[in-house]
């Protein structure tokens, strides 16, 4: 972290919700790897600005962009959360209930490739898709949401710079190459009106165009 991010960070006290799922994932040997501090307030504010009701979470981890992500919603809204393992979707379960904000979240467990051809099949649509699972799914992932997506709706997804292995051209394994097909994309693609953060680990944010 650099150190305008750690400064950033200091402006802002302590979050009960999230440091409990901190402390949850350290004690059931799941990775700290949930999104930053700064882009998990981004997460609510972006909710809560673009007035979005149906969120789509490809990643659950331990719930802690869960908790982000359903505290921009107004009256009425939800989240439906693809994860990939039972058990992470059980703890992440339990600390959007502890936030006080787990009837708003619905789970899917397993393969998220086949949990959105499933929702492309049932006619699904939403207006706000956070991206943040496996890397080597990301392109495929920004397909199935161009198909569920609303008009005007929101797609953001973290870590699309891989902790800086994305700029090094020497780095050529397949989540590398995948992700800079995903940027590529999300910077060209005539559907998307976008731009791409380079605080923190990166973060895409693309408006799907009416």
């Amino acid at each position: 972290m650099s150190v305008n991010e750690q400064y950033v960070d200091s402006l802002y006290g302590s979050d009960a919700d999230l440091e409990r799922v901190k402390a949850g994932l350290d004690a059931h040997g799941m990775p700290q790897i949930s999104v930053s501090e700064g882009y998990g307030r981004l997460l609510t504010m972006l909710v809560r600005m673009s007035g979005a009701s149906r969120l789509l979470e490809i990643g659950a981890l331990g719930g802690y962009s869960g908790i982000c992500l359903a505290r921009g919603l107004s009256s009425g809204g939800s989240l439906l959360s693809l994860e990939l393992l039972q058990p992470y979707a059980d703890v992440a379960k339990r600390h959007m209930m502890d936030a006080g904000l787990g009837e708003l979240v619905e789970y899917r467990v397993g393969d998220a490739k086949e949990s959105l051809a499933a929702l492309v099949r049932e006619g699904r649509r939403y207006d706000f898709f956070f991206i943040d699972a496996d890397k080597e799914g990301y392109p495929a992932y920004l397909d199935y949401a161009l198909q569920l997506a609303s008009p005007g709706a929101v797609i953001v997804a973290d870590n699309i710079l891989l902790r800086g292995r994305t700029t090094e051209q020497s780095k050529q394994g397949p989540a590398v190459r995948a992700v800079r097909e995903f940027n590529a994309r999300i910077a060209s693609d005539e559907r998307l009106e976008s731009t791409v953060l380079p605080g923190y680990d990166g973060l895409a944010i693309a408006i799907v165009k009416g």
